[in-house]
């Protein structure tokens, strides 16, 4: 499928796990593609293979708004239009309430909601002329609560919310915003989790499926939400979870 041909797509969080397969899957569809995240180096290995001429670079930090109007100015400069933004750039953090120190809480913040608030104000100006989408990659953890994760839980409850007011706010300008939200997915930021045997069969038992998510499988989710074949879908957060969120919580018999 081509269905990006002649698009612009702007991905954060593009160096590692979801964000580079997202960035890879635009790609492959034919879409000018711009990689943001923090570190350089990352970013360069996930254009590797893109197609030459196709991919773009710009090192950020999503947290800090000037970084971030800086890479829209860049996106807006090599390619002259903005067609979709996915907002993947995101941290995690364990703890209850006791646990989370002030500043790891605005640490939290500063990437997992205001990232999202920065990019998704500088560049909706220039999704209204495309009609243009924004996705979110979101998590069931902000559709519902973990044990121990309380900072993670609220700011991804806070993108979720978000999703559907930017979706009401602009569907009479033609730009749809949706997101994704994935169960335990096979990245870098849970790698700890997949060492941990027990943690592995405990997910194994919760979800239908029985395994957890391949960075590609929601990547494709997220294309999905922003091809012409999702025209009519605005303000949805859609669980990306082997058939977990389908469960009331009681145990398997």
């Amino acid at each position: 499928m081509q269905r990006f041909q002649g698009k612009v797509v702007i991905v954060t969080g593009a160096g590692s796990g979801i964000g580079e397969a997202i960035a890879k899957r635009f790609a492959a569809e034919g879409a000018q593609v711009v990689l943001a995240g923090r570190s350089p180096d990352k970013l360069e290995r996930t254009a590797i293979g893109m197609p030459p001429g196709r991919v773009h670079l710009k090192p950020t930090d999503v947290s800090e708004e000037g970084e971030v109007e800086a890479l829209i100015a860049f996106a807006l400069a090599r390619c002259g239009r903005i067609d979709v933004l996915v907002n993947d750039a995101g941290i995690a953090s364990e703890g209850r309430i006791e646990d989370v120190a002030t500043d790891e809480w605005r640490r939290i913040f500063a990437t997992n909601v205001d990232g999202i608030f920065y990019a998704s104000k500088a560049a909706m100006p220039h999704l209204k002329d495309t009609h243009g989408c924004i996705v979110n990659v979101a998590s069931v953890s902000g559709l519902g609560g973990d044990w121990g994760m309380f900072a993670y839980d609220v700011s991804k409850g806070a993108v979720v919310n978000m999703t559907h007011a930017l979706a009401l706010d602009y569907a009479a300008d033609g730009v749809r915003v949706n997101a994704v939200c994935p169960t335990f997915t096979l990245t870098p930021l849970t790698e700890d989790m997949q060492q941990d045997e027990k943690i592995l069969a405990k997910f194994a038992e919760r979800i239908p499926m029985g395994r957890p998510a391949k960075p590609v499988e929601i990547a494709s989710v997220v294309a999905f939400l922003a091809s012409p074949d999702a025209g009519f879908v605005t303000g949805v957060n859609l669980p990306v979870d082997g058939g977990l969120s389908a469960s009331n919580g009681q145990p398997r018999m």
